[in-house]
């Protein structure tokens, strides 16, 4: 397995040199101590600690996989220990709250620490990463009593938690769930159901769980009117803060799954359970929104992960690899054969890999930046806008820079040949362990019916105005630069079909409501296709003006201008096929009978 190396200098490039992250925190309050000194020794301190704490877990977590017991779920060796590491050196309080013991730092910087630990070891990653939604869930939803209770632990990283909505019978369609909440006589609710498929759901990582869970009162209304949101802890918090007594919680067994075995996937039974409402009766899934959305920005993430993975073994191995002449001629004459790397057909599958980890690095980033503004903006109508503008990227985030992360992955498989379908080189985990991110925190589908259907139709396009307008805008301060016009033109195109894309879209749907499923996934695509051509001129606006200020590090910036003649030549084609799908619309899809399936 190829030694992960934590991608330093292109994180610097996408935070410093493009979105300039520095002038950003100066705009906002309470950024004070994001300097570019502190932020640089950062950086280096996460590179450090997930190449030399936690890449060395990867394989090993998944050769071992968790244990169950009676007494609760172990992780696999050397997992406790790196995460009590974690704790000690303060990574999860980095930009927790400080009333709460926090660093305070700005909530972007989260995205760095994600990706350098997520990279290096994703399951390990799992443990902590749901603990930053329910911080922000409890935040925004809870009362100053729970915030107390729950969240100098959950900032410390001494307690962690998880998210609890999937149920056997009801999988997406979360109205059909039957968890029950029967009040007590104390103001709690004791908590009686199962819920499935629940990541990090018991282990012996951190010193207490909190699981954040969906339930029904006895008399609530049917469907998803009807859920309220409950904090329910594995150990009920004692009088000192500390981790109590048991409470009705227990793993029932954990998933034998395809991949991501490090991180404990179980089946959690709720024995009349303590639990407390969080938020307001019959508002459990519009307050369990708040975790859900910074899930769907975490699992985004893992779609960057699986393809800088993918891309840092494939190029190791492309360039050892010996096989084969180039039909130019030797490259390597003194020796049997040429490197892999110099045949085409190596080159797309490389460049794809590149332009995708780079590219959605960029994107994740880039919806950072707006996250910032969310938390720390005095402007309201900055706030607003940046929400808004949020709402609309996530979908497309987290549906397109998965199913290009596992794409990504398949290609590093394919790069190594038959050696990539082997254990030992790595590149099969990889693919293993990125094949779930399409599916939770809400399928690629789901993702694709939430784009189209409420945030662009369901906003009659009002949404779907601020990336269009950021694309324009960006086109027309760019416009008279002739070195950048292979980027913008093309992008200026496509932000005019994608609106009048959606018109038609929405013209169908009036006559037929099955035309926003059939579209859906399409043109989510679409949109990811799109967005990221977008934060390719801007990376090649960067290397550009880098490159004309007389840069001394030409190769990393000519391969910057490279990768996104790649991008535009090879990857963004793909939208012609996709116009053309959508536009087939769904009778195609819907004329065939049920049981002509198996004819």
């Amino acid at each position: 397995m190829p030694a992960y190396k934590a991608p330093v200098r292109d994180m610097t490039f996408v935070r410093n040199e493009v979105f300039d992250f520095h002038k950003h925190w100066q705009s906002l309050p309470g950024c004070a101590d994001a300097t570019p000194d502190v932020m640089a020794a950062v950086v280096e301190a996460v590179a450090t600690f997930s190449e030399n704490v936690l890449a060395p877990l990867n394989r090993s977590g998944d050769e071992e996989g968790c244990t169950w017991t009676a007494q609760g779920v172990r992780a696999p060796a050397g997992f406790r220990a790196a995460y009590q590491q974690y704790v000690a050196d303060g990574w999860p309080g980095l930009t927790g709250q400080p009333e709460y013991g926090g660093q305070g730092f700005p909530p972007s910087v989260e995205n760095i620490v994600t990706e350098f630990t997520g990279a290096a070891n994703w399951a390990w990653d799992m443990y902590s990463g749901l603990t930053k939604g329910a911080r922000a869930t409890i935040t925004a939803h809870g009362t100053p009593e729970q915030q107390q209770a729950y969240l100098p632990k959950l900032v410390s990283g001494e307690w962690s938690a998880t998210m609890c909505l999937t149920e056997a019978h009801c999988g997406t369609d979360l109205g059909l769930l039957r968890t029950r909440a029967e009040p007590a006589a104390d103001g709690s609710y004791h908590i009686t159901g199962t819920k499935i498929f629940i990541s990090s759901g018991d282990h012996d990582v951190s010193g207490n769980i909190v699981h954040i869970v969906l339930a029904r009162l006895p008399d609530s209304p049917p469907g998803t009117k009807g859920i309220s949101l409950f904090i329910v802890p594995k150990f009920m918090p004692a009088a000192d803060g500390s981790a109590g007594e048991a409470n009705g919680v227990s793993c029932g067994s954990i998933e034998h799954k395809m991949g991501l075995h490090g991180n404990a996937t179980c089946v959690l039974n709720f024995d009349k359970a303590r639990g407390f409402l969080l938020g307001e009766v019959n508002r459990g899934l519009n307050c369990m929104f708040t975790f859900m959305n910074v899930a769907r920005i975490g699992t985004a993430m893992q779609g960057v992960v699986n393809a800088e993975l993918a891309l840092q073994g494939a190029v190791a191995y492309a360039r050892e690899r010996l096989q084969m002449r180039a039909l130019s001629g030797p490259k390597n004459p003194e020796g049997p054969a040429d490197p892999i790397i110099v045949h085409p057909d190596v080159r797309r599958m490389l460049l794809t890999i590149k332009a995708f980890a780079e590219g959605n690095r960029l994107l994740i980033h880039y919806l950072s930046h707006e996250v910032d503004i969310t938390h720390l903006s005095p402007d309201a109508v900055e706030r607003e806008r940046a929400e808004q503008f949020l709402a609309l990227m996530t979908p497309i985030a987290k549906g397109f820079c998965t199913e290009t992360g596992v794409e990504s992955a398949s290609l590093g498989v394919q790069v190594f040949g038959g050696h990539g379908y082997v254990r030992e080189w790595g590149m099969e985990q990889n693919l293993r362990d990125a094949r779930i991110s399409t599916i939770y925190e809400g399928t690629s589908g789901i993702q694709a019916l939430d784009l189209l259907g409420r945030k662009v139709l369901g906003t009659q396009g009002k949404a779907l105005g601020l990336i269009i307008g950021r694309i324009r805008d960006y086109c027309e301060a760019h416009g008279a630069n002739r070195a950048l016009a292979e980027f913008i033109r093309p992008l200026r195109d496509l932000a005019d079909e994608w609106e009048q894309l959606t018109r038609d879209i929405g013209f169908k749907a009036l006559q037929d409501p099955e035309e926003v499923g059939a579209a859906s996934f399409d043109y989510m695509m679409y949109a990811g296709y799109v967005s990221l051509a977008l934060m390719w001129a801007m990376a090649a606006e960067t290397a550009h003006r880098q490159l004309q200020a007389g840069s001394t590090e030409k190769a990393f910036y000519t391969g910057k201008l490279a990768t996104a003649r790649f991008y535009y030549a090879k990857l963004l084609p793909r939208t012609r096929s996709l116009v053309t799908t959508i536009k087939a619309g769904a009778e195609p899809l819907m004329e065939i009978a049920e049981d002509s399936f198996m004819a």
